[in-house]
């Protein structure tokens, strides 16, 4: 019979050590030869990211050992920080100085670049015998020069496409000759408006192949070497086209789904052709899906992937897909169509069982402005039950970007919550990607708005169906999200307690400090400067310090760079100057999110004693957070 305890104050084996070594992140895989080569960070080594491989034995293997460390900073984001020849030798982009280095396993590694701390690079795809990548390089402008290289294997570095602000996803045809990019310029971001282009190396010649306003194509791949496949959104939402370079863009098999997403990093990927012309695809509308795309019709590829999916290589009839499946469990898996084989190659399972793992529940409230996505994820514990008349405290997450997308996939840290009696709710407020450019766009101008109506009528409307106790909500965010917590606790009576992460209190001050990605975001999220500066004023929760009513705990990293921890200090001082109770964390040596082991299990530590004190309930083995 299982115990009678109130909510939150449930024992748990999910530890806060057992959370930061859970699933690993990957970041991004290839077929090399017949191995399978992928990276993931690594918690205990400070969040370093390694690259490994799959031998054919299926012995693994790190190819790039400690200390290096594959990580890109540009657009302080990266992505794309390493790719490998087929042959596999690994070309990687160095954390400490950002310079692209080659490596064979076992091998010493060789700069490729040369030592420049005022360039940066990122976006690597190893394409037809050629290294291409995205170079970064900050000078006197107040705009970095970013151009599409190809680096050779003695050094020499050549420029094949520039001439805009900012470029991304270089694809060379299999002839060499033409190369294939997206381009954008301030103030747009790239779900907003972008342009696909084709240069013929040889010439230098630019063509515009897509490049319609108000529209955003993403992630062109040569199906020869004069078609182009790509995402497209004239529609409302990104689906794929055929695009002879002397033709019009056929669509191919259009939905009522997203085949893309926001391009915060630069390797992201949602597709890919095999040798004989079929498409793998990643299709989103709430959940991701995996679907194959050939001339017989459209069939599910039986990956167990429903959140963060992404086709990270297709070669022959093999794919690799990586993404997270519906107990929260992330991986990295080998398909092979032709066989109809679904390989897990690493990830995919749990320390703990299913049963403890919460189910996600997809529910669509009516706000304000119009329909709100989340999904929600009850306590679940199966040797605890709840007394019969008590409701239980929920946290509400608000995922960053804001331009972003949560799938119904529970995170460790979700689990750490449920397990211990204290439900999740993940919403996606308008403004996130995964339901087409209208519930994207509803958030132009009205950031400080929209999102927090979002997320208090979510709440809201999981209390009132009695899921929640309604003086018992909690909400949590970083980054953009942060900004929806603070924003939330100042203009709504909804929640009684906020959690932010490297949350942005000023408006003003984060599009004077913020990177040059975002230095022109808030144009579109709030609206121009100086010509919308009172709008900004009236937004930013720091303008309205007298509004802080309800317990914060402010998480910041001393090295974040996009929200600076000047912001999480103001806010601090607010709160104790109106006599608030607060915590406030500084991380030394962290960046724009968490990804050291020690600041993971902290962290854990420190919400949950902060709701444990704000909500008057007992945490097994975790002291309750002392706060000012």
């Amino acid at each position: 019979m299982a115990d009678t305890l109130p909510y939150g104050s449930w024992p748990s084996p999910i530890t806060p050590e057992s959370v930061a070594q859970s699933s690993p992140r990957i970041d991004g895989a290839l077929f090399v030869g017949d191995e399978v080569w992928w990276a993931e960070s690594v918690p205990a080594e400070a969040g370093r990211v390694a690259v490994k491989r799959r031998r054919t034995d299926g012995a693994v293997e790190t190819v790039l050992p400690a200390p290096a460390n594959a990580r890109s900073a540009v657009h302080e984001y990266g992505g794309g920080a390493w790719t490998a020849s087929d042959d596999g030798e690994l070309f990687y982009v160095e954390k400490t100085d950002q310079r692209v280095y080659a490596l064979r396993p076992g091998g010493e590694a060789r700069a490729l670049t040369p030592a420049d701390d005022t360039v940066r690079h990122g976006g690597l795809r190893f394409e037809h015998g050629t290294l291409l990548a995205v170079r970064e390089t900050h000078g006197s402008a107040r705009v970095p020069a970013r151009a599409i290289v190809r680096i050779s294997l003695d050094g020499a570095v050549d420029v094949l496409a520039e001439g805009s602000d900012f470029v991304a996803q270089p694809a060379l045809s299999p002839d060499g000759r033409s190369l294939a990019w997206v381009a954008w310029n301030h103030p747009d971001m790239p779900w907003d408006a972008t342009t696909l282009r084709v240069t013929e190396i040889g010439t230098g010649e630019v063509r515009e192949i897509a490049d319609t306003p108000r529209q955003a194509p993403l992630q062109p791949v040569w199906l020869g070497d004069d078609e182009l496949l790509y995402a497209d959104d004239p529609d409302g939402r990104w689906n794929l086209f055929r695009r002879p370079l002397d033709g019009e863009p056929q669509p191919v098999s259009p939905v009522d789904a997203d085949t893309g997403g926001g391009l915060w990093v630069l390797g992201t990927r949602w597709f890919g052709a095999t040798d004989d012309g079929r498409i793998v695809a990643v299709r989103t509308d709430g959940a991701d899906e995996i679907v194959e795309i050939a001339p017989s019709g459209v069939r599910p590829v039986d990956v167990p992937v429903v959140a963060g999916a992404a086709i990270d290589d297709v070669r022959g009839h093999r794919v690799l897909v990586s993404g997270s499946d519906a107990g929260g469990r992330s991986g990295l898996w080998a398909v092979d169509l032709d066989a109809g084989t679904v390989d897990l190659v690493t990830g995919g399972s749990g320390a703990w069982g299913d049963e403890w793992m919460p189910t996600a529940r997809a529910l669509e409230t009516e706000g304000p402005h119009g329909p709100v996505h989340a999904f929600a994820y009850a306590p679940t514990n199966p040797d605890v039950a709840a007394p019969e008349n008590e409701r239980p405290p929920y946290v509400v997450l608000v995922h960053g970007g804001p331009t972003s997308h949560v799938g119904p996939a529970p995170s460790a840290k979700t689990a750490f919550f449920t397990s211990r009696g204290i439900g999740v709710l993940d919403v996606n407020y308008g403004g996130s990607t995964g339901y087409g450019r209208d519930y994207r766009d509803r958030l132009k101008g009205q950031w400080g708005v929209v999102d927090v109506d979002d997320v208090a009528a979510a709440a809201s409307a999981l209390a009132e169906a009695g899921l929640a106790d309604p003086e018992r909500l909690a909400i949590a965010g970083g980054s953009a999200g942060g900004w929806t917590v603070l924003a939330a606790v100042t203009n709504t009576d909804v929640f009684s307690a906020g959690i932010s992460r490297y949350g942005v209190g000023d408006a003003r001050a984060l599009a004077e400090d913020t990177h040059d990605f975002e230095a022109r975001y808030l144009d579109g999220l709030i609206g121009p400067l100086p010509e919308a500066e009172a709008v900004y004023v009236e937004r930013s929760p720091l303008s309205h310090p007298e509004r802080f009513r309800v317990p914060l705990l402010i998480l910041q990293g001393s090295e974040d760079r996009v929200v600076p921890p000047s912001q999480a200090e103001a806010i601090r001082d607010a709160l104790a100057a109106h006599e608030v109770p607060h915590a406030y964390v500084l991380y030394e040596g962290e960046g724009h999110g968490f990804r050291r082991a020690e600041t993971v299990i902290d962290s854990l530590r420190r919400e949950l004693g902060f709701l444990g004190a704000v909500f008057g309930f007992e945490t097994p083995g975790i002291p309750p957070l002392e706060l000012s």
